[in-house]
C-alpha cells in the first residue's frame, strides 16, 4: 500500500491553530492556505521560498483563486471577494449566530461549493451551498454537521464530499445542469483511524482524503478501494492538494487546536513530493 513518493517534507514551518484549505494558484504560482481560527490566508511560493500572512477580518473557512483575478473567501458570516487591489466586498452575505464557513470547492463549471457548520458542531447545524458568480446561492445540502472536503472527478461526472462525523466519502453524480444526485457511499474509515477531513482528487480519478485525528492521508481508488496510506507524525492532518508547476507535489495542512502536547510540526504546511498528478482546478467565476 505504500509507493514511491510518501516521505513529506516540511514547506512551512508554522503553528497554525486549525491550518486548512491548501489550494494551488497557477496563475501566480503559490499555494493558498489558511489558519482558520487565527483568522489568516497565507501564500507559500515554492520556487523562492516567500511567505504572506493576511489577516481577516472574521474567521475564513476557505480561500479559492478568482477567474478575473483576487480571492474569493468563505467566511463566518457569507462569501466575501478580494479584489487584486485588496478591495473587499460581499458577494452573499448570510450570518447566521454561531455558525462560520468551513472548507470549499470549486466546481468546474466555476460555481463554488461552500460549507457550513456550528462552532459547537451540533448535529444539522451546517450546510453545503452552491454559489455561481453572480451571487446566486442555492443550498445543495441542509442537513450536515461539518461540511469537508468536497471535490470532482477528472472528467466531471462525480462529485466527491465529506461530512466529517459521518466517517464517510460520499460521491454523487453531476446531473447535465451541474448539480449532483444520487448520494452514495465510496468508503467508510474504520474505527480508530480518525475522521474524514479536506479532500482532492488526481488525475487517476482516485480521492485523497486528508485524516483528523488519523495522522495520515489516505487515497481511494474511484471504486472505493483503499490503495495507498502516508503516515504522518502529527495526528490532526486537515486538508491535502497537489500543487507545483506539475501539479505532482501533495499538499497538507495541519492543526494543534485541542491538543494537549502538540508534536512540533502540528500546524504547519508539510508537502509529499512526486506523490501523484494532480488536475487543474478551475477559478471561481466571480
Amino acid at each position: 500500500m505504500t509507493a514511491p513518493g510518501t516521505a513529506f517534507e516540511v514547506a512551512v514551518h508554522a503553528q497554525a491553530s486549525l491550518g486548512e484549505g491548501p489550494t494551488w494558484d497557477p496563475a501566480t504560482g503559490r499555494l493558498l492556505w489558511l489558519d482558520i481560527l487565527n483568522s489568516r490566508v497565507h501564500t507559500h511560493d515554492p520556487a523562492t521560498g516567500r511567505r504572506t500572512v493576511r489577516r481577516t477580518d472574521q474567521h475564513v473557512g476557505a480561500v479559492k483563486p478568482r477567474a478575473g483575478g483576487g480571492l474569493v473567501l468563505n467566511l463566518r458570516d457569507g462569501i466575501g471577494l478580494l479584489d487584486a487591489d485588496d478591495t473587499f466586498r460581499w458577494l452573499h452575505r448570510e450570518p447566521v449566530p454561531g455558525r462560520r464557513g468551513n472548507d470549499a470547492a470549486v466546481a468546474p463549471d466555476g460555481s463554488l461549493w461552500a460549507g457550513t457548520m456550528r462552532y459547537d458542531e451540533a448535529r444539522g447545524g451546517g450546510t453545503l451551498t452552491r454559489y455561481t458568480g453572480d451571487g446566486t446561492a442555492e443550498t445543495v445540502l441542509d442537513d450536515v454537521t461539518v461540511s469537508n472536503g468536497t471535490g470532482w472527478s477528472p472528467d466531471g461526472t462525480l462529485m466527491y464530499y465529506a461530512d466529517t462525523p459521518t466517517r464517510r466519502i460520499d460521491v454523487f453524480d453531476v446531473t447535465a445542469d451541474g448539480r449532483a444526485a444520487n448520494r452514495r457511499p465510496l468508503a467508510a474509515i474504520e474505527d480508530g483511524a480518525g475522521f474524514p477531513d479536506g479532500l482532492c482528487v488526481d488525475a487517476d480519478g482516485c480521492v485523497w482524503v486528508a485524516l483528523w485525528d488519523g495522522g495520515a492521508v489516505r487515497r481511494y481508488t474511484p471504486s472505493g478501494d483503499l490503495d495507498r496510506v502516508i503516515a504522518l507524525p502529527v495526528p490532526r492532518v486537515t486538508a491535502c492538494a497537489f500543487g507545483g508547476p506539475d501539479l505532482t507535489d501533495l499538499y497538507l495542512t495541519t492543526a494543534r487546536v485541542g491538543l494537549p502536547d502538540p508534536h512540533p510540526l502540528a500546524g504547519s504546511l508539510l508537502v509529499v513530493p512526486g506523490a501523484g498528478r494532480g488536475v487543474a482546478q478551475p477559478a471561481f467565476a466571480g
